[in-house]
């Protein structure tokens, strides 16, 4: 029987919520307010995964504590965009990926 690794991987969730962004950056409107939008999400919605891949090769605790606080604040940032898309209609209200958008970003703010 092959082993399981059940090992959390941070890194792999941060990946994968990255391109969840990206997908939902691409289905907003191509107006000058989805533009808008989506330019800042780009920003603070892709943030936290290069980030957290710095915090692990911190070679001191304050930049650790740095890079780890840079990710928290890039995913509240990431929260606010997300509701306000919801908020303006600028997507289908029964968008899948802005509704996993919301769930994941509070998830992991919550582990940050």
């Amino acid at each position: 029987m092959k082993k399981q690794n059940n090992k959390y991987d941070l890194e792999e969730r941060l990946l994968n919520y990255t391109v969840l962004i990206l997908r939902i950056v691409e289905k907003l409107p191509k107006t000058r307010t989805g533009n808008h939008i989506a330019e800042k999400l780009i920003h603070s919605g892709t943030l936290p995964y290069p980030n957290y891949c710095e915090a692990q090769a911190a070679e001191l605790k304050n930049d650790f504590i740095l890079k780890m606080s840079i990710c928290l604040k890039e995913l509240i940032e990431t929260k606010r965009w997300l509701k306000l898309i919801e908020r303006a209609h600028l997507l289908n209200s029964n968008d899948t990926d802005l509704k996993d958008g919301l769930i994941e970003t509070e998830e992991l703010i919550k582990i940050f």
